[in-house]
């Protein structure tokens, strides 16, 4: 059905067959089973709509309930226009697809995605490595988006980034820049260096700062950012393996800064110093 639901018709249920099927996109092993994952929410159902018109994608199903199709009802009339079937469902429904305390109602159904991992005129790319926060992660999408970054690689054991908290806390940024993903860290950061591309290590015990490297001119080259979890950051034997290794200086009494403000001052001095010369052409990610 290409329609918006009929009017009197009945929503579907926790025990429809398209939502139990949709529920398991939940779960990682379900979406990579059928390579779709499920977007939740006005802005990210809006980003995704606009993903998929640029046909990067496809959005095979849009679920609402009765009070956020009131709500949205542009975002309702886009799918319908798109060809994109709506389905009302109910509110327990909606719950059940959802992965957040106050569901918004809104859900949508779209292919994965992950693209192969493709570096040629890239500049600046965020690298994330073991991180399991999906918070974290999504957050780091979003600032590789803001700063123009031209792709978001999530290498070796990383959260998987169509986990529904990492797409909520992209803000609809993943649908924006490539994002690639492979369990093969090394294989990584060889592709990021047969393009030209500097690895430099986001290290908070890093014997150089930031500012130092930056009033040197190591910022302005093609950088692939490479950033750790949270708790531990980078283990040592990856660091050595990189270019460098540069921390944010604190000059204040902070212990430190958590993954995504330590992100964006990296990414961002990397995107002030590579845009700053008349001689660097514009990032190839730029839209």
């Amino acid at each position: 059905m290409s329609d918006a639901p009929r009017p009197g018709a009945a929503p579907f249920t926790e025990r429809t067959p398209r939502v139990v099927a949709a529920r398991h996109l939940t779960r990682r092993s379900g979406r990579e089973r059928v390579g779709r994952f499920l977007a939740e929410g006005a802005q990210a159902v809006r980003e995704a709509l606009s993903w998929a018109a640029a046909g990067r994608g496809r959005v095979h199903e849009l679920f609402v309930t009765s009070v956020a199709a009131d709500r949205n009802p542009e975002l309702v009339r886009a799918a319908v226009d798109a060809g994109v079937p709506v389905s009302a469902v109910t509110e327990k429904a909606a719950a059940g697809l959802s992965e957040t305390v106050s569901p918004q109602g809104l859900v949508a159904v779209c292919d994965l995605l992950d693209v192969p991992l493709s570096l040629t005129g890239a500049r600046l790319v965020a690298v994330l490595h073991g991180v399991a926060d999906p918070g974290n992660a999504g957050t780091v999408a979003r600032v590789a988006d803001a700063a123009g970054a031209d792709a978001v690689i999530f290498a070796g054991d990383t959260v998987d980034p169509h986990n529904g908290k990492c797409v909520r806390a992209s803000t609809g940024s993943v649908f924006h820049l490539p994002i690639s993903r492979s369990r093969n860290a090394d294989e990584v950061f060889a592709a990021c260096r047969a393009a030209g591309l500097r690895l430099v290590a986001a290290d908070g015990y890093a014997e150089e700062d930031l500012v130092t490297a930056d009033l040197r001119g190591d910022l302005a080259q093609p950088t692939a950012w490479v950033f750790g979890s949270e708790a531990h950051g980078l283990p040592d034997d990856v660091v050595a393996t990189l270019d460098t290794s540069l921390k944010v200086p604190i000059y204040g009494g902070a212990e430190s800064l958590n993954l995504a403000t330590a992100a964006a001052v990296c990414l961002y001095a990397s995107a002030r110093a590579q845009r700053s010369g008349p001689s660097h052409p514009p990032s190839a990610g730029q839209h």
